[in-house]
């Protein structure tokens, strides 16, 4: 399959790995680029150092093009951006913010920059900075999130901008993919698909959790507090959802390290287990290459049976 997105990142498939921070390990994301994928590497929760050694163990792992995910307001977003260019990782996404001021040498030094974005507004501006594409990301999606939904919020985008567009937020299957290419979209990003796989790191109880859910088992928490996530429902997510109006300030102290202890510890009584809504699509877990084998097959059987309302 081509599109521009395939052109651009030089893979097989038009389909991206979210740079998920903790579960957006080497291992995963060389799984995925081993498949003809993207596979990203989640760098939200390293420090610079920890970035190298990602970077150089996934080298180690896969010679297929991989990427590097930024998260804008971690401390280290200068660092770690000098890390991808040094390293010359051959794609960066960013998330949480305008990467303005990062995207020109960037670019200079032959690495593509593909922004996240959750606005209309934003895919303009940072399509005029130069960037090769943007991630639009809807409500949907796990982790942090926006107010807008993916069928709206890639249309939108899709008819804003000339640069190609990628799909985020609540896609797990080939269904999804054909649905954000029908809107204007030239390539997915998956994340919580990609947790729930053979190949992902995160704890058991983690996987688990994603098969049981339901498509209305995730709740968003942090809202109130001016950085709202959806994660899967738990005790937790709902103390969470209670201190924020009762007490702001012990619901941020609750939540530093919650992530962490949901990816490597499965901890249910003081995890974060971000997911997205596509938790009920999700009922095994499978080796990466078969899922991007499963979405591609499904992806096509679904244009062909759509042809039919227009023949």
């Amino acid at each position: 399959m081509r599109t521009r997105i395939t052109e651009l990142l030089e893979i097989e498939y038009p389909i991206l790995m979210g740079g998920m921070a903790w579960a957006g390990t080497p291992k995963l994301a060389a799984a995925v680029s081993e498949a003809g994928a993207l596979g990203i590497i989640g760098s939200g929760a390293m420090k610079p150092e920890d970035l190298r050694k990602a970077i150089d163990e996934i080298r180690k792992l896969t010679n297929r093009p991989f990427g590097v995910n930024v998260i804008l307001v971690s401390p280290w977003a200068d660092e770690l951006v000098r890390v991808c260019l040094e390293e010359k990782v051959p794609v960066v996404t960013f998330g949480a913010g305008n990467p303005a001021k990062y995207i020109r040498e960037l670019k200079e030094n032959g690495i593509k920059v593909i922004p996240v974005v959750a606005s209309d507004s934003l895919a303009k501006l940072v399509e005029r900075q130069g960037a090769d594409a943007v991630i639009a990301e809807g409500m949907e999606s796990g982790g942090h999130i926006g107010e807008v939904t993916t069928m709206v919020l890639v249309n939108k985008v899709a008819r804003s901008v000339q640069i190609p567009v990628i799909a985020a937020g609540g896609i797990a299957d080939g269904r999804g993919m054909a649905a954000a290419f029908a809107l204007g979209a030239e390539g997915i990003q998956m994340g919580t698909r990609f947790v729930a796989s053979v190949e992902s790191e995160v704890h058991p109880v983690y996987k688990e959790k994603i098969l049981k859910a339901s498509i209305r088992d995730t709740v968003v928490t942090g809202a109130k507090l001016g950085h709202p996530a959806r994660v899967i429902r738990t005790p937790f997510a709902n103390k969470i959802q209670e201190l924020e109006v009762e007490n702001p300030m012990q619901a941020e102290e609750l939540l530093v390290g919650s992530l962490r202890r949901a990816v490597q510890e499965g901890d249910v009584e003081r995890g974060s287990f971000m997911a997205g809504q596509c938790v009920g699509l999700i009922d095994d877990i499978k080796p990466v290459k078969q899922i991007v084998e499963d979405v591609m097959r499904e992806f096509k059987e679904t244009i062909e049976r759509l042809k039919k309302y227009v023949e």
